[in-house]
């Protein structure tokens, strides 16, 4: 099954990891170079053993591919994976007079009350996000990640280059070429970022009519974050291969720094205990061709019967 070289890495990495600090001061377990292959001839790798929200997927993948890099787009397609990252930069900004905020993560756990404050403080945000476009352009914009890096890759002399448009082109025209790469990790960016690209750089691979895609992530989120990442670049591959007129091959999914988080552990046990099912089906507008044009109701699974979603916190 597609899935069982998600729950091998979690395995592995449960079992072998190494017992490492992190930014987060949650503390994690690490294996450092680790490779997963999905044939996405064989179905769409969206994991089974737990639910994972399609809809997040689609509309965080039509964000970037968009160029866009604030998260009022993500809130109106009620999309709340990025928000934790804005909120952070609001309540460490001088127009902030609220509650102390800070370290969620660990508060949370042992703090109900905190907890409960933190996410009316987060709602109160979220909504004027919604609400006030100036407000949202000064406390809903993440700076230069993966969108702005995808599609208007700043350069020294004022201009900007498509990359993803580039490759595009590239992959119609060169589609032998060892040149089809997106990069996400930009040095001179990455200290205004709200969070450094995890994801960094894929590479494009044409064979025999198929399109393959190689993901380099230096760091891997294993509960939370890699599931959504290996949907949304076999997703990506899926949308760039209908551009170019070619079948589907490979993902391949190549990690730098994989790790679980120790608040982690027993969501991961509870996972590997789940028997996967069949991978679901991918299912495009047959009237959309190009990139640019697909919208959320153009993207749909189906077939998909995964076990019950399992909740954990998130690592900011």
């Amino acid at each position: 099954m597609l899935e069982q070289a998600y729950l091998d890495l979690a395995q592995t990495v449960l079992e072998t990891g190494h017992k490492k600090t992190d930014r987060t001061g949650t503390g994690t377990l690490s294996l450092f170079g680790y490779q997963m292959r999905f044939n996405l001839q064989e179905g769409f790798p969206l994991l089974t053993t737990k639910k994972v929200p399609f809809g997040l997927i689609k509309s965080e993948l039509l964000w970037f591919l968009k160029g866009d890099t604030n998260i009022r787009y993500l809130l109106e397609h009620n999309n709340h994976i990025w928000d934790e990252w804005a909120f952070k930069h609001y309540v460490e900004s001088p127009a902030y007079h609220g509650p102390d905020m800070t370290d969620f993560g660990r508060r949370s756990l042992v703090d109900a009350d905190f907890a409960e404050a933190y996410h009316r403080e987060l709602a109160a945000f979220d909504a004027q996000i919604l609400n006030d476009s100036g407000f949202a352009d000064e406390f809903g914009n993440l700076g230069q990640v993966y969108g702005s890096q995808w599609r208007a890759w700043q350069t020294r002399n004022g201009d900007t280059i498509d990359q993803l448009g580039q490759v595009i082109e590239m992959i119609k025209t060169h589609p032998d070429s060892r040149r089809l790469i997106v990069s996400a990790w930009n040095p001179e960016d990455v200290p205004t970022m709200a969070l450094p690209p995890c994801h960094t750089l894929f590479q494009f691979y044409v064979n025999d009519g198929k399109l393959s895609l190689q993901l380099y992530q230096r760091s891997g989120d294993i509960f939370l974050g890699v599931p959504f990442n290996i949907a949304s670049y076999a997703l990506l591959t899926h949308l760039v291969a209908r551009e170019t007129g070619l079948e589907v091959g490979e993902f391949v999914h190549t990690l730098g720094d994989a790790h679980l988080y120790l608040n982690h552990l027993d969501q991961v046990r509870e996972q590997l205990s789940r028997t996967p099912q069949a991978a679901p089906q991918l299912i495009l507008n047959p009237d959309k061709h190009h990139l640019n044009d697909f919208e959320m109701a153009d993207i749909q699974v189906d077939n998909y019967h995964p076990a019950p979603a399992i909740k954990a916190p998130v690592a900011v």
